[in-house]
């Protein structure tokens, strides 16, 4: 399983330096969360919501995610740092599984230089200041990584605890997101590449894993029944290979592109480079091929899809913690100790620009990268904005609008006004039936709809709400400054006598009487 004899124990400089990075990291992912004036971006207020109501699944994921933000608020509050601080600690988490996954594979040189480039990879920056899936999934991707490898060379009682290990892991990943496919898919292409792997696995240590697996997991499947496997459906829409146009070339290079951004440029180029050099000698090293068992489907399948259809840059990220210890391998190996150097100098530069720009927006502002910061700006003004209005509004039944971001970032920063004996906060549904989250839980009815606030976002399909009301009356327009260049905008009126006209199915226009 390892490329030699198994390594001694881990030098005690390998180790404090490994503490001594997840420590500095953490310390100023921490200072940046609590002092940055970004607001929730519209998922993560989604996913607030979610976890006021605990559950075994939701809409659109697992519950993984509004689980852990259940924990940290139920701890600091509901302030936007404790509703992130679960992702800043998984990511260390993950670090610290990284250095342990390198050591066991290769040595605790490798596994520090391995728990470098996955700290201080772009993708990750990100990923430990959001309220997101990505977090929670590597973290337990890690552990059942780390289970996987240390079964191979297991026997007896040992042998069924790591099988089962591996098992909760995994079911832990799989209710982080359903990407964790990707490792079953790794797993079962492992067991068919490496005799070793398929000695490993006795009967009693697969029933254990399988048993472990399945008892994690089955409260999310039940849940999934009985709600019409509504997660699985939203996955499976987001999967599907569908676009405008097939097999599109510039789709793919774009997705290619950005990785060398999610990733970290030297890092996706050195991997590149060993996949081509295994390619072409046709051999690697045992551990090697674990790794890139686990890399490589990640990446391979969501390219192709791109070039099918499409991909977001971060779909293949449930290969980023394999890939970075496969890389630390390979420089380490191939003594391009400069490469390693640069590679870590370029990601902690990166790094430092991004948690500055958090905890100062405005240096982001004046880099020109003020747009990728819109989606956390002016949500608090302008959900204040409508309240405002409502407030002066006599007798309203309901406040609705017709976006569901609107309305995540409205039940979060509306929290302290709306309820508590005033009009519920409720979704225009522009279709037939629900197409979000929002439109499920909170749909404007006739019964809610007597004198409503209609609220469009951007102005968006307002002639159409106001086709759904007996009389539309009190038009305003107004808009919150996000930076220099950017506003968001609303149109506001006061809809009396909600009665949905029929839409169109495909254009969810009214259709003619």
């Amino acid at each position: 399983m390892t490329d030699a004899a198994p390594s001694p124990p881990t030098p005690a400089r390998d180790l404090r330096a490994a503490l001594a990075l997840v420590a500095a990291l953490t310390v100023a992912r921490l200072v940046a969360l609590f002092t940055t004036p970004l607001e929730l971006y519209p998922d993560e207020a989604q996913y607030w919501l979610w976890s006021r109501t605990l559950e075994f699944g939701y809409y659109s994921k697992p519950p993984m995610i509004a689980w852990a933000i259940w924990a940290t608020t139920a701890v600091g509050g509901d302030a936007e740092a404790w509703v992130r601080l679960s992702a800043c600690l998984l990511q260390a988490g993950a670090t610290l599984v990284v250095f342990l996954i390198g050591r066991r594979l290769y040595s605790s040189t490798v596994g520090f230089a391995a728990a470098a480039l996955y700290g201080l990879m772009p993708g990750v920056q990100l990923s430990a200041l959001v309220a997101a899936t990505d977090a929670p999934l590597l973290f337990f991707l890690g552990l059942s990584i780390l289970a996987y490898v240390n079964l191979q060379d297991a026997a007896g009682r040992s042998r069924l605890w790591l099988a089962a290990g591996l098992g909760v892991a995994l079911g832990l990943a799989f209710l982080s997101k359903y990407a964790a496919i990707y490792l079953v898919i790794g797993v079962a292409i492992h067991l068919v590449a490496a005799r070793s792997a398929r000695a490993a696995w006795t009967a009693p240590a697969a029933a254990a894993a399988v048993l472990a697996f399945a008892a994690v997991l089955a409260p999310n499947m039940a849940w999934n029944a009985t709600h019409g496997f509504a997660t699985f459906q939203h996955t499976a829409a987001n999967a599907a290979w569908s676009g405008v146009q097939l097999f599109n070339v510039t789709e793919m290079g774009l997705f290619l592109g950005s990785q060398l951004g999610v990733f970290g440029p030297i890092p996706f180029v050195v991997l590149g480079i060993g996949v081509g050099l295994a390619v072409l000698r046709r051999h690697v090293t045992p551990a090697d091929l674990t790794l890139l068992c686990f890399a490589l489907p990640p990446l391979l399948i969501v390219t192709a899809q791109a070039f099918i259809s499409r991909a977001n840059a971060n779909w293949s990220g449930a290969g980023y913690l394999a890939g970075a210890i496969l890389v630390a391998a390979w420089l380490v190996r191939w003594r391009a100790r400069r490469w390693l150097v640069a590679a870590l100098v370029m990601q902690a530069g990166v790094a430092a620009f991004f948690l500055a720009s958090v905890i100062s927006p405005t240096l982001a502002d004046k880099a020109g990268l003020a747009n990728g910061l819109k989606r956390a700006r002016g949500w608090d003004e302008i959900t204040r904005l409508i309240l405002n209005r409502a407030e002066v509004e006599p007798g309203l039944t309901a406040v609705a609008v017709n976006n569901r971001f609107l309305f995540y970032s409205m039940a979060y920063y509306g929290r302290d006004r709306l309820g508590g004996g005033g009009p519920p906060l409720a979704s225009w549904l522009l279709m037939e039936g629900p197409r979000n989250q929002a439109e499920t839980a909170s749909p404007l009815t006739p019964a809610i709809g007597r004198r409503v606030l209609m609220v469009s976002y951007e102005g968006w399909r307002r002639p159409e709400m106001q086709a759904d009301f007996a009389t539309s009356s009190g038009l305003e327009i107004g808009s919150v400054r996000l930076d220099a260049r950017h506003k968001r905008r609303v149109e506001m009126f006061v809809g009396e006598g909600f009665a949905p006209r029929p839409r169109d199915a495909i254009s969810g226009l009214p259709t003619p009487p």
